[in-house]
């Protein structure tokens, strides 16, 4: 009896498709293009087939990849379309090159969802290759964009393990013990001394090279290329640096100072192949329990695995996510946007309500240093929740304590502290000590108190009144005092109100000035209840993340003024309106007036900003 053959797995409609695409390529084209035999289906479903590209004529720059008069490449097709086909290398001679993975996969898309379109079949494909070995050879790439070139060009991450932060401005060229700290259940914090009773010790330890192969998945793996960091590749040379038995010596060190029970971490910190003397790249690993407790027993620290019980070499490294957070590393998302204009600023904020609320939250993710609260202290009800920044666990609580509570939660670094509301004395001199001061209260004592502070003397800080309408919350209003200017917001206000109210064509702005009708507030509760206005969590959030980008302009270059603005789904024309103080000479004369000293023009009532 003849045991049966399992039948060949067939290739997918995608698959014959661009076969037979390659093929008539190859035909047109059989000086530059050959087909090395039939495909070979994978475990997971993927066409493997080999071609040969002729690459004597791409022209070589010092510095680039050197290529053969041929070259062989492995198309990887997937059985679906929506992946792109794949090259791979039949060896390690391209290992080191930026955007060589793992020393054999060529990155061809930087992003798929972008830049691949089916439609494009194999000849999109062997362009992108050309392009790719045509930039290689002429030495066009820049390492320092491939994010996780150090360490083989791909993610090194484990599902279900912790993800560390690192945040301290350490360059790690020499080795050190590091100590992990639990934040939370997913969270652990590296720093150089010990933080907490619960912080684990772990080695930090540099490697004189990078790996340009990867870092592997078991322990053994790990340890050949931490030797052999070009491994397969002929003629590499040896470099200088951390040796495997230095790695497991170190590592064992520390595992037999932690809990029995727990796993035992390490960091790699690696060098940059396109910036050798710049930051190091550090990869994060543990070993299970079972191994880290097999370390700690050994009677005195293991040198290599012959030491250890023969299963360790064999057990799988996990890999944490590294949430890399160092200055010399990392961009800030907002680098270039005008909210950068807060980060490392201390500022005032006078009101924690509807505007205040959502104003801060996005002036501590902006980066401020110090962030000084002031509301008159009314307790968080239910049905603020409908539209301010806080929470059912806030309820009861003061609006400024809550409010401190959650921008703490936000950032490690950022100091929150409660000042009285105004006018205090404690605040008289917050002129000179802050870079900004906003007022969100819509309160005359308040406006008042920061026109006083305007002629304060040597006034550094930048004066700023945010509001908002009643009927919708969808039109907002700023206005801005720069230091120099000896009129505060409401006084500006007043002459803005004159000049606003003289156009015509601000009509849509004019009930920012008006006194409310009868039926354009609400009253939220039945009885005596206070009215209040018209406006959800998306208006408030929505019309203040505009308002803090336009005062974020102005704190780039300090203009006094009003800003007004509306959301695009208003229909409101000009959606964007800023108006100069003073005036300009053409405006309308009514803008020019004499700033009166009594009362502001407007009754508190027609705006809102709680």
């Amino acid at each position: 009896m003849t045991k049966r053959k399992s039948p060949a797995r067939a290739t997918s409609p995608w698959q014959q498709d661009l076969l037979s695409g390659l093929k008539a390529l190859a035909a047109q084209h059989p000086e530059d293009l050959r087909v090395l035999g039939g495909p070979q289906i994978q475990p997971d479903g993927s066409a493997w087939i080999r071609i040969r590209l002729h690459t004597a004529d791409i022209p070589h720059t010092e510095g680039g990849l050197v290529l053969g008069e041929d070259e062989d490449f492995i198309l990887d097709i997937p059985p679906i379309e929506r992946v792109p086909p794949q090259v791979l290398t039949p060896h390690t001679r391209f290992a080191g090159t930026p955007h060589v993975l793992e020393g054999v996969r060529l990155c061809l898309y930087l992003d798929t969802a972008r830049e691949w379109n089916p439609e494009g079949g194999v000849p999109a494909v062997l362009n992108r290759l050309w392009q790719w070995l045509t930039d290689a050879a002429s030495n066009r790439f820049d390492a320092t964009t491939a994010l996780y070139h150090a360490v083989g060009g791909v993610l090194h991450r484990t599902d279900g393990t912790p993800t560390i932060v690192v945040r301290e401005p350490n360059e790690h060229r020499t080795a050190h013990t590091g100590w992990l700290t639990p934040r939370f259940s997913q969270r652990l914090d590296l720093s150089r001394h010990q933080a907490h009773e619960q912080s684990m010790r772990l080695p930090v330890l540099p490697l004189g090279h990078h790996l340009p192969l990867g870092a592997g998945h078991t322990l053994a793996d790990l340890l050949n290329r931490i030797d052999n960091p070009t491994l397969g590749q002929t003629g590499a040379l040896r470099r200088p640096g951390l040796t495997s038995p230095a790695f497991l010596t170190a590592l064992t060190h520390s595992a037999r100072r932690n809990p029995e029970g727990t796993n035992q971490y390490f960091i790699l910190a690696v060098p940059h192949p396109g910036l050798p003397a710049g930051p190091r790249f550090l990869l994060a690993g543990r070993l299970s329990v079972p191994v880290s407790d097999t370390l700690r027993r050994t009677p005195r620290p293991a040198e290599n695995l012959s030491a250890l019980p023969a299963d360790v070499g064999d057990s799988a490294v996990e890999w944490c996510y590294l949430s890399e957070e160092r200055e010399a590393v990392t961009t800030r998302r907002d680098a270039q946007r005008p909210v950068n204009a807060f980060h490392g600023t201390h500022v005032h904020l006078w009101g924690c309500g509807g505007i205040g609320s959502w104003a801060a939250e996005l002036i501590a993710r902006a980066g401020a240093a110090r962030i000084s609260l002031s509301d008159p202290g009314t307790p968080i009800t239910g049905g603020l929740l409908v539209r301010q920044n806080y929470t059912e666990a806030d309820v009861g609580e003061n609006k400024a304590v809550a409010l401190a509570k959650r921008l703490r939660s936000l950032r490690d670094d950022l100091i929150v502290d409660i000042s009285p509301p105004p006018p205090s004395l404690e605040l008289l001199d917050a002129a000179q000590q802050a870079d900004v001061i906003i007022d969100a209260t819509i309160s005359i004592t308040a406006g008042r108190f920061l026109d006083l502070l305007a002629r304060h003397s040597g006034r550094t800080a930048v004066l700023a009144q945010m509001a908002t309408d009643p009927m919708t919350a969808s039109h907002g209003i700023l206005t801005v005092s720069a230091p120099g200017t000896g009129h505060g917001p409401a006084l500006i206000d007043q002459t803005t109100g004159q000049h606003v109210l003289a156009r015509p064509a601000l009509e849509s702005y004019h009930q920012l000035w008006s006194e409310p009708q009868p039926g354009q507030e609400i009253r939220p509760t039945r009885g005596c209840s206070v009215p209040t206005f018209h406006g959800s969590a998306a208006d408030l959030a929505s019309i203040t993340a505009t308002l803090v980008t336009l005062l974020g302009m102005q704190m780039h270059h300090p203009v006094s003024g009003t800003h007004l603005c509306a959301q695009p789904h208003t229909g409101t024309q000009p959606s964007h309106y800023f108006i100069p103080y003073p005036p300009h000479p053409d405006d309308p004369p009514a803008a020019l007036a004499t700033i009166p000293t009594p009362a502001p023009l407007l009754p508190p009532t027609s705006r809102v900003g709680t």
